[in-house]
């Protein structure tokens, strides 16, 4: 694993759906590490580096978090309006990777801080376009600010 690439994580609870977003960046050749957690629960853990992703050499701080919205335990809004009151990681990249095409969930996202949200695709070519294209911008043009982690 090259540490100078940083590591995204997938907050999805669909294992269908972790499964084509492995398809899709493995096929758009993104060397980046993945890490998923499939609740809202999890998620917090793992940004606050608590319970079994405290060891960071294994449980990485991320470069990028790719949130769904629907989770169990905790919803995606919650998560996102967490991060952002978290002093030294609240500025971490957010693109917002849902179902929903609620104009109401696309307002409170952006309210909450998101940087992005889209819309999951069903067809898997246009998933592989979009993963191509978030490589593009989140992982090499992308300035990403200093972190405390």
């Amino acid at each position: 694993m090259d540490a100078t690439l940083g590591t995204l994580l997938l907050v999805e609870d669909d294992p269908n759906d972790v499964m084509l977003f492995r398809r899709a960046k493995d096929k758009a050749k993104l060397a980046n590490p993945l890490q998923v957690v499939n609740d809202g629960d999890a998620a917090i853990a793992y940004l606050s580096g608590q319970g079994q992703y405290a060891d960071r050499s294994v449980y990485p701080f991320p470069t990028l978090m790719l949130l769904d919205l629907k989770l169990p335990r905790r919803s995606g809004l919650e998560v996102l309006e967490w991060l952002r009151q978290q002093p030294g990681i609240h500025r971490l990249p957010v693109v917002v990777m849902t179902s929903s095409k609620e104009s109401a969930d696309v307002g409170k996202a952006y309210d909450l801080g998101a940087n992005s949200y889209l819309v999951k695709p069903v067809a898997f070519d246009t998933l592989l376009a979009m993963v191509r294209a978030l490589g593009m911008y989140w992982l090499i043009l992308n300035e990403n600010p200093e972190l405390l982690t």
